[in-house]
């Protein structure tokens, strides 16, 4: 069978799965089972494929209709231009987040720096702004020792030497240091959906750790909890920036604004969501 015949059937079956991105799940898919970048396929498609890279294929493709992350099943997703490795521990990088990164960016004309990403999974965040800023400091934690450890890996592979990673509980690995660790800038995508909301049983996010997605009081409580946290770890003029739900930013705000930060503002996603919410110390 051809490269070209292959793509089409595979499309098709997740079409019918019900994947929202069937064509390009497909093309990722087949360029990882085979070792030929997309570029390549879309060339010399009409070539024929071998009986192993078939076989590759085909069980990748079965697993994908079973709902599967691509991210997982490859191993990787790239965000921000950086490659970067995934799995079962940590969230799957989205473009959605990158509106974070462009939002703290845009508002740090500072050519060196500390910074702090909470959460930070794969270390996407961290490692975007850390190749943004190389003469910033950054540091990244997350609860889960596995999800440090895949940050770090990340910023070996990707020679980004600005950037460490850390275990932490939030900020517990800062609270005993004296004197108190100061940030210029703290960044977090927490967990921030509701335990009963219903797109927990949908997509990639069926397949993501629970403890990186859900929080209590509607999805509220860590947000909540890093805005008021935060102000003993920010320098003063700080800034800190949250990831959040579409329906959160307003919420987002009257905390920032309740706990004294100023200058509070929200930035839209790329569909016209509020995504990210900044306050000031």
């Amino acid at each position: 069978m051809t490269y070209d015949a292959l793509l089409l059937q595979a499309a098709q079956r997740l079409s019918e799965a019900g994947s929202p991105s069937a064509r390009i799940d497909a093309e990722v898919l087949l360029s990882y089972a085979t070792g030929h970048n997309r570029t390549w396929l879309y060339t010399w498609g009409d070539r024929e494929c071998a009986i192993w890279e078939q076989a590759r294929f085909d069980a990748l493709i079965a697993a994908r209709a079973q709902g599967q992350p691509v991210a997982y099943l490859t191993g990787e997703r790239e965000f921000w231009g950086l490659r970067l490795a995934t799995s079962p521990d940590t969230l799957i990088p989205r473009p959605d987040t990158e509106t974070l990164v462009e939002a703290v960016l845009a508002r740090t004309p500072a050519e060196t720096g500390r910074l702090l990403d909470l959460g930070t999974g794969t270390g996407a965040i961290a490692l975007a702004f850390a190749s943004e800023k190389p003469g910033w400091k950054v540091t990244g934690a997350d609860i889960r020792p596995e999800a440090a450890q895949l940050a770090a890996r990340n910023a070996k592979a990707l020679a980004i030497a600005n950037a460490q990673f850390i275990q932490s509980d939030w900020f517990s690995a800062f609270s005993s240091s004296e004197p108190t660790v100061l940030f210029d800038i703290i960044v977090s995508n927490p967990p921030y959906i509701a335990a009963d909301d219903p797109h927990l049983r949908e997509g990639d996010v069926r397949f993501e750790p629970l403890s990186a997605l859900v929080a209590e009081a509607d999805g509220m409580a860590d947000l909540i909890h890093l805005v008021d946290a935060a102000r003993e770890y920010l320098s003063m003029g700080g800034v800190l920036a949250l990831e959040h739900g579409y329906t959160q930013a307003s919420h987002v705000r009257e905390a920032l604004v309740s706990a004294g930060y100023h200058n509070v503002e929200s930035v839209q996603d790329i569909s016209g969501h509020e995504r990210v919410t900044l306050g000031h110390l």
